[in-house]
């Protein structure tokens, strides 16, 4: 058994803390784990990527084109834009947040108007959720990123809801657990 997940976001928005715990949770559960992350512009609102993998024994930190299991995402265009990493019959888990980019609000380029049916023509098997309304419904909108952790464990029966929880203590400070636990619960109960 061996897992390829590639995470896509934008800057600050947690895609480097949930490859964390998708990490901590794998290697908790015995298994050999391999990351490896992309963050070149994130402080100006770029593109962020992070790759886990892990198995009984993985070699290599990169996820080749069209082998990935997962591809979550936490802004839909980032989605689209990685789209071509997914395995065909793959899972996408995306956040409805469309965060719009500097070339976008600069009249350089233009946001596109129909995400979903874009998104139901790159990924056959997908999640469109409103991860941030479940966070902020929580009281923190940036916990959006342990929504989708949860949204997208459903798809790892490898790994139980109790290594999760514990991966979130090791990996978050300790005044956000409790608040983290319970939103990655939320995630899995979509």
């Amino acid at each position: 058994m061996k897992r390829n997940i590639v995470l896509s976001g934008v800057g600050g928005q947690g895609i480097l803390l949930a490859a964390k715990i998708i990490a901590e949770a794998a290697e908790l559960q015995g298994y050999q784990v391999t990351t490896h992350e992309i963050h070149g512009m994130a402080q100006r609102g770029g593109s962020v990527t992070a790759q886990i993998r892990y198995g009984e024994e993985v070699h290599s930190p990169l996820i080749l084109e069209g082998e990935a299991d997962i591809l979550a995402s936490l802004e839909a265009i980032e989605a689209i834009r990685y789209a071509h990493y997914l395995l065909p019959g793959g899972l996408a888990v995306i956040s409805q947040q469309q965060l719009i980019p500097v070339t976008v609000s600069t009249g350089q380029a233009q946001y596109p108007a129909d995400i979903e049916p874009m998104l139901a023509r790159a990924f056959p098997r997908y999640k469109y959720l409103d991860f941030c309304s479940i966070a902020e419904s929580l009281g923190n909108a940036r916990m959006s990123n342990t929504v989708l952790l949860g949204a997208l464990s459903t798809g790892l029966d490898e790994i139980p809801p109790a290594t999760w929880e514990k991966a979130i203590a090791v990996c978050v400070k300790p005044a956000f657990v409790a608040m983290n636990t319970t939103a990655f619960h939320r995630g899995r109960a979509l």
